[in-house]
């Protein structure tokens, strides 16, 4: 089948969490700094997540203009990601409502590593349909940072119980490596 319906359904489930992210953050009833101060976890972890979830959609599209047709394993792995990505809202504001406790330190690393997890698989699934000639596995090729991601979000989960501060910097370097899309894909793309 074609891939714009998992597209558009991807772009909007995206959508949505983001949507209920940002209806988390509860406005302050009063005209003071105090509150604003005091929501300020709640608005980094919000941030943080939005990031995440910006480089996912961003991934995403880019990974899925290399595919012209998609089967059901496709959509069932496609699903399996969006599952995973649809509860970063809840670590996210667990993070926030806890302020960078251990245990939701944790969660939230746990959500994001499964989030890593389920988008390799989909990249493998994807892979696997289009043959180890397909423009994805010559674009992604042995995908080191696909690879170091999990390996990070472990570690930053094992430290939230010790140094919490040490899992946001993880967190946060994560981030930072996969901020700008991958161009490897890009490339692929515009040699077919």
């Amino acid at each position: 089948m074609p891939k714009e319906r998992l597209s558009a359904f991807s772009d909007g489930v995206i959508a949505i969490i983001i949507t209920i992210m940002v209806l988390e953050l509860k406005v302050p009833h009063e005209a003071s700094w105090q509150p604003l101060v005091e929501l300020a976890p709640a608005f980094m972890s919000y941030v943080l997540s939005f990031i995440y979830l910006a480089i996912y959609w961003n991934n995403h599209h880019h990974l899925l203009h290399t595919v012209s047709r998609v089967n059901g394993t496709i959509l069932w792995a496609n699903m399996h990601l969006m599952f995973w990505l649809s509860l970063i809202p809840f670590a996210t504001g667990w993070l926030g409502e806890n302020h960078f406790e251990r245990l939701p330190t944790a969660v939230y690393g746990v959500s994001l590593l499964m989030a890593s997890l389920a988008y390799y698989l989909l990249e493998r699934t994807i892979i696997s349909h289009q043959g180890k000639d397909g423009a994805l596995a010559k674009a992604v090729g042995s995908d080191i940072k696909g690879k170091i991601s999990p390996v990070l979000y472990i570690a930053a989960i094992v430290l939230a119980f010790h140094l919490t501060w040490a899992s946001h910097a993880i967190y946060v370097l994560v981030a930072l490596m996969w901020l700008v899309p991958d161009r490897r894909i890009e490339k692929a793309v515009s040699r077919r």
